[in-house]
């Protein structure tokens, strides 16, 4: 799998679980609201919306705090976010994609820069790394769904682009415009899957091992920490061993 999920879930067991999951609702309440103010309030009708709901699902957001989320989007309060992405450069000359929802743009930037120049890396102009990335839909399963056999004739039967299989679960990689309809035939073959989103696909990934590996970790910690920071990618790997040391 990318390094993306083998770093989030190497976090997941260094804890600090009850932080994560309270910043994490906020960012999907985040999302579920710009992504219901930008369409139909409908998930049935609104894919983005709809993608921003499963997500929020797969992470146990109760019910009540989804549909205030929606609700919000047509409130005269709602605030007006604006969707930023940054491109820029890690430790071990790593490219990474950072994207936010922001209502104050300098905010944002000046937090994201710090994190660069404090963790290792720096800050590139528009298009400097996303030209080695492709935007795709990812659709994501853990371990439980199944073996890497049965996942990948899911996916070959729904009409995935590719799959990456290992210890820790599944990544599915298809066209942007078939995310959803991939996902609906998936669920009915291995149920309701972790995550369906939007992502940044590698088009070769980077082996980070060492001191390097460790800052980038914190560098990568830093952004997710950032309220304005709905997701990070990267090309970067980190071999297990490696892993297991910063744990």
């Amino acid at each position: 799998m990318a390094g993306h999920s083998k770093f989030k879930n190497i976090m997941h067991r260094k804890g600090a679980q009850d932080k994560k999951r309270s910043a994490m609702f906020s960012k999907l309440s985040r999302e579920i609201t710009v992504a219901a103010k930008m369409g139909l309030p409908d998930p049935e009708m609104n894919a983005r919306l709809r993608a921003a709901v499963l997500a929020a699902k797969a992470q146990s957001m109760p019910k009540d705090n989804i549909q205030r989320s929606i609700d919000k989007a047509s409130g005269s309060d709602a605030e007006n976010y604006e969707e930023i992405r940054y491109e820029g450069f890690g430790p071990g000359g790593v490219a990474i994609i950072v994207e936010a929802l922001s209502d104050n743009r300098n905010r944002t930037a000046t937090n994201v820069r710090t994190a660069f120049s404090k963790n290792g890396g720096n800050l590139g102009a528009s298009g400097s790394v996303s030209h080695g990335f492709e935007r795709m839909g990812l659709i994501e399963y853990g371990a439980a769904a199944g073996d890497a056999d049965k996942v990948l004739e899911a996916a070959i039967e729904a009409g995935a682009d590719d799959v990456e299989s290992d210890e820790e679960g599944h990544e599915i990689w298809t066209s942007v415009d078939s995310l959803h309809e991939v996902a609906k035939s998936l669920e009915g073959a291995l149920g309701e899957a972790e995550a369906v989103k939007l992502g940044w696909k590698p088009g070769t990934e980077v082996e980070v091992r060492g001191d390097d590996a460790a800052t980038l970790m914190k560098l990568i910690d830093a952004l997710e920490d950032d309220d304005d920071v709905q997701t990070v990618w990267g090309n970067y790997n980190v071999p297990d061993e490696e892993l297991e040391k910063l744990a």
